[in-house]
């Protein structure tokens, strides 16, 4: 790693790298089910929900392409198979085709939770690292779930 070219300790960051690949690992499983989403989404919420997730899937993939650049910025190399995907992401893989469009949006709030709570936990080590650079990052992405969790889940009526 080469941390210490952008004024950061390397030790202190590893573990801040290790979890943005994990991060990376889950934001590609959440990308492809929101794409599935998006495809495969029927019924009276189609125009609603069909432009949603792809707004949805545009911004994950964005995500993915700044965590990945992160990553390499960090010195370490990002996560590029999706074997490594899928072993090491919290989210699962879900069969779209002939989901209902309400279970699609539950499905996403899951992941969005999922990935939140991975983004605040990988806040405490940007802080304990000094690495704000990272920090701000991850909040961005973390305040867009957040508000969009909201926006879905009264959707569903659950809020």
């Amino acid at each position: 790693m080469n941390a210490k070219e952008i004024s950061l300790k390397e030790k202190s960051v590893r573990p801040v790298v290790d979890h943005l690949n994990d991060l990376l690992a889950n934001y590609h499983l959440h990308y492809q089910k929101t794409r599935g989403c998006h495809w495969n989404v029927k019924g009276k919420s189609f125009f609603t929900l069909h432009v949603k997730f792809e707004e949805l899937y545009t911004v994950a993939l964005t995500t993915i392409d700044e965590l990945a650049e992160r990553i390499l910025t960090l010195g370490k190399a990002p996560y590029s198979t999706f074997e490594d995907y899928i072993k090491t992401s919290k989210i699962k893989e879900v069969d779209t085709i002939g989901m209902k469009d309400t279970q699609m949006v539950k499905a996403l709030i899951d992941d969005m939770a999922t990935l939140i709570e991975m983004e605040r936990e990988l806040l405490e080590l940007t802080s304990e690292a000094g690495d704000d650079g990272t920090n701000d990052m991850v909040n961005r992405f973390m305040q867009y779930k957040e508000k969009n969790t909201w926006m879905l889940r009264s959707f569903v009526n659950e809020d």
